[in-house]
């Protein structure tokens, strides 16, 4: 049983009574895969290196470029974010192919809607009574959640629910067009059944195992505990520090392969050594770095020295914690740039960086997701929303700006167009390759509709062919409300139209009806509904005139 916090600071926990405890050694060096001493072909003149950089609950505020642009005060400044996006293309309207990491992942690696395969979920861990328990115990809000207590026993186990192994991943086409395939960070797309990194066309993969970025009691750290929040009582009770390398993803016992070991560092700067570690070793070849970050997800954990460097009027011990993990992201993405110009293959790599989703509601920052209304997990702007960003010096002119929706499920038909290889043709691919389009070759649209699905909570955004506005709508059965907004005209998803304008809300529903014809059942069943607030924080009371929306988990 998880119990309450039980004071303004620290959260006392009672550890789960089916917790693991996973067997985690010192640390351990990787012995990466070297290529070759000298190029067969110049960099220039041989396929471009692609790293995708993703980030794990970033807000579309945590990054200074869009918000010094628009006047705006961003959450932290990025100047190595920033560095990059003017190097290359800035997408205004970038969304991520979920609310939620696991399907969002899902999406970017294959790009299909990850509903297409089942994946439509956030996976429930095995310890799922008892985090309802914590769940029920904390919520004080006028709308409940509901719980399937029924379905919990019956659900797989965490590391079984994931990405089929039948879909076909980025990695694995770019390696079928001789890329040295290599994943670093997070996965979150399962761990059994063929369904690890290493299965899924990574030739290497350093995957995070635990979640903590340094030992809780290290001197080196500075936690921050969200005393409101039953996910964040969770993550203390349930991580630990460690990751695992080849044949080493899962954290559970009971399934083969190599030991895990403690990182070397604070987790956001040791995966960052080793992505630079790869890049040179891998200076002399094509190569495809998938670099996972989990910040800034919680727990929130800050490396001591980036939290005392925040500057002193900010006050707010939180509010530092989390400027300072993203600090150490932007440091990320200015030692991976650095390794490239001293590797000398700067010119011809395809960056990408964007994130999962949008920020969570759950870490009580009001401000980071700005100008956007919702959070991570809701399908409004702040959910789904991101930044995006593409670098390729080769082929992208430096100051372009992409206005045009795009979103994450594009990543692979870009990827694969700039190896020189096609996409599957045996199943549908829901994503484009951007660079035409950003190059001007394509004046079109990527993109007439998106799509988001989590059980009955739907959205789609879609262009009128007639007037070219954007419009979006969301559909949940608790509340039974419909939301419309023409997002040309109000971005921001301040003006629900949807009493107004009931000929729109038809043929959006049409096309919601088309999408979901073409779906598939979930892999595994939702056992979740919760409410969640649109326009305030997790930690804010919620009353019953706020607005809000039922998720399915």
């Amino acid at each position: 049983m998880l119990s309450q916090p039980a004071d303004g600071n620290r959260v006392e926990i009672v550890p789960l009574q089916n917790a693991k405890e996973f067997p985690v050694g010192p640390n351990q060096p990787i012995a990466w895969d070297q290529g070759p001493d000298t190029p067969d072909l110049p960099p220039d003149e041989r396929p471009p290196n692609i790293i995708l950089i993703l980030t794990d609950d970033m807000g579309f505020n945590d990054v200074s470029f869009y918000a010094n642009r628009d006047g705006r005060t961003p959450t932290i400044q990025t100047p190595s974010i920033d560095s990059l996006a003017e190097g290359g293309v800035v997408f205004n309207n970038g969304y991520a192919g979920h609310g939620t990491c696991a399907p969002s992942r899902a999406a970017l690696m294959t790009g299909r809607y990850a509903t297409r395969f089942g994946c439509e979920f956030t996976p429930i861990p095995a310890q799922g009574n008892e985090i309802m328990d914590l769940v029920d115990s904390c919520n004080t809000n006028p709308y409940q959640p509901i719980v399937d207590r029924d379905l919990l026993p019956t659900l797989p186990d965490i590391y079984d629910l994931g990405l089929p192994p039948s879909e076909i991943t980025m990695a694995e086409k770019l390696k079928e067009a001789g890329y040295h395939t290599v994943h670093i960070g997070k996965w979150h797309l399962g761990y059994r059944n063929f369904m690890r990194p290493e299965d899924q066309g990574f030739d290497e993969s350093l995957n995070m195992s635990g979640t903590k970025y340094l030992p809780e009691d290290s001197p080196d750290v500075v936690n921050a505990y969200l005393n409101w929040s039953p996910l964040d009582v969770m993550m203390w009770v349930t991580s630990y520090y460690g990751v695992g390398f080849n044949n080493s993803p899962s954290p559970d016992p009971d399934s083969m392969g190599n030991p895990l070991f403690e990182p070397d560092g604070y987790l956001t700067d040791y995966f960052t050594e080793e992505a630079v570690k790869v890049i040179e070793a891998n200076r002399n070849r094509p190569f495809f770095l998938y670099l996972a970050h989990w910040g800034p997800h919680m727990p929130l954990q800050a490396k001591r020295e980036d939290y005392d460097a925040i500057p002193p009027e900010i006050t707010d011990h939180r509010q530092r914690v989390y400027m300072a993990m993203i600090q150490a992201l932007d440091r990320s993405v200015g030692r991976v740039m650095q390794a490239l110009e001293d590797n000398g293959i700067d010119n011809n790599t395809l960056v990408v960086f964007t994130s999962d989703n949008g920020g969570a509601g759950y870490v009580g920052l009001p401000d980071i997701n700005k100008p956007y209304r919702g959070w991570k997990i809701t399908f409004f702007e702040g959910g789904t929303h991101v930044p995006f960003f593409m670098r390729w010096p080769k082929e992208v002119a430096s100051g372009t700006t992409y206005d045009k929706p795009v979103a994450l499920i594009d990543l692979f038909s870009t990827a694969a167009a700039a190896a020189g290889v096609s996409v599957p043709g045996d199943r549908v691919i829901d994503g484009v390759d951007l660079i035409p389009f950003v190059k001007g070759d394509d004046p079109g649209y990527p993109h007439d509709t998106l799509f988001w699905r989590t059980g009955y909570y739907q959205s789609v955004l879609k262009r009128d062919t007639i007037t070219g506005d954007f419009w979006k709508m969301q559909v949940n059965d608790i509340p039974d409300k419909v939301w419309l907004y023409n997002l040309t005209a109000d971005p921001t998803e301040q003006n629900n139209l949807a009493d107004t304008q009931p000929t729109k809300v038809a043929e959006l529903q049409a096309a919601l009806d088309n999408y979901n014809a073409e779906q598939v059942d979930p892999s595994w069943p939702s056992v979740l509904s919760a409410p969640i607030m649109v326009d305030k924080t997790e930690e804010e009371e919620m009353l019953v005139d706020d607005e809000y929306i039922y998720w399915q988990n």
